[in-house]
């Protein structure tokens, strides 16, 4: 029986660059079957879980939400029992920025695309699919010239985690926050980070949650995180960090979902599949 042909779905929001890299995929790989070109974050997301494609390439920066976004949430909510897609993060980063590529043992090439080196990305992506046929494979060697980024991990493996963050790691570091300032009528409350419990997303605002009370904040997990010492706070899902030292303990449950009970508040707080490594038996 004949393996089904490969499908792909092309993430990037500049249309000429994402013809550009159709093209050149359809020219390098043409059984490769480019099932959908989204132009934002949004789109890539739904159209991932929508269509499951076997290849996802997304580009780092885009608006609504990032490549690297739209890859955390898919791996969050993937559906159980279906292999998860190979991903290939596409970027124009610079010099200092793609030695996080480097370290995640991954490929890279510099947009625009280069025949030759995403030829290389096409052959590794070729081999793996045979290799795998949908089972875990290991990402590529890093080699000396970045586009792409190959992620070949389903989303419950480190693999993933650790690129994620390497990507991640590209932002340059921001301040460390030692208090929380929260507006309260009039006044602005002073909350000590040693008192928050949890961080809770809540549309445009953060609701700070302290043993006895709660404060909202408007600002977004994103730009607190790197606020953040990520020793003593620690993010578990895509709307939730939490104070480490709060944390009591961590249950599954008959579904193998995981969850935290907390030591002096009566919440019970989700773990994202992506993070559960953080919970693994020392």
């Amino acid at each position: 029986m004949t393996n089904p042909l490969p499908r792909a779905l092309i993430a990037e929001d500049e249309p000429i660059l994402a013809a550009a890299l159709a093209h050149a995929l359809r020219r390098l790989w043409p059984e490769l079957d480019i099932v959908a070109t989204c132009a934002n974050g949004v789109e890539a997301l739904q159209q991932g879980l929508s269509l499951q494609p076997d290849i996802l390439f997304l580009d780092i920066k885009m608006p609504g939400k990032t490549g690297l976004e739209a890859a955390e949430e898919l791996a969050e909510q993937w559906p159980d029992g279906v292999p998860f897609p190979h991903i290939v993060f596409v970027t124009a980063y610079d010099e200092y920025a793609l030695a996080a590529f480097e370290h995640a043992a991954a490929d890279y090439v510099l947009k625009p695309v280069n025949d030759a080196r995403l030829g290389k990305t096409v052959e590794r992506l070729r081999q793996r699919l045979r290799d795998s046929a949908g089972a875990i494979a290991t990402p590529a060697a890093a080699t000396a010239a970045p586009v792409a980024a190959t992620v070949t991990a389903p989303p419950s493996d480190d693999n993933l985690v650790r690129l994620l963050a390497q990507l991640q790691a590209m932002v340059p570091p921001a301040p460390r926050l030692q208090m929380i300032r929260a507006a309260v009528g009039n006044s602005v409350r002073m909350i000590a980070l040693a008192d928050v419990v949890y961080f809770e997303a809540l549309d445009k605002y953060i609701n700070v949650v302290c043993q006895d009370s709660e404060a909202l904040i408007r600002t977004s997990l994103k730009e607190l995180l790197p606020q953040l010492d990520p020793q003593q706070f620690w993010q578990i899902h895509r709307g939730t960090i939490v104070n480490a030292s709060a944390i009591a303990t961590a249950v599954r449950d008959e579904a193998g979902k995981l969850s935290l009970t907390l030591r002096q508040h009566p919440a019970q707080l989700r773990v994202s599949p992506l993070y559960a490594h953080l919970f693994r038996q020392m």
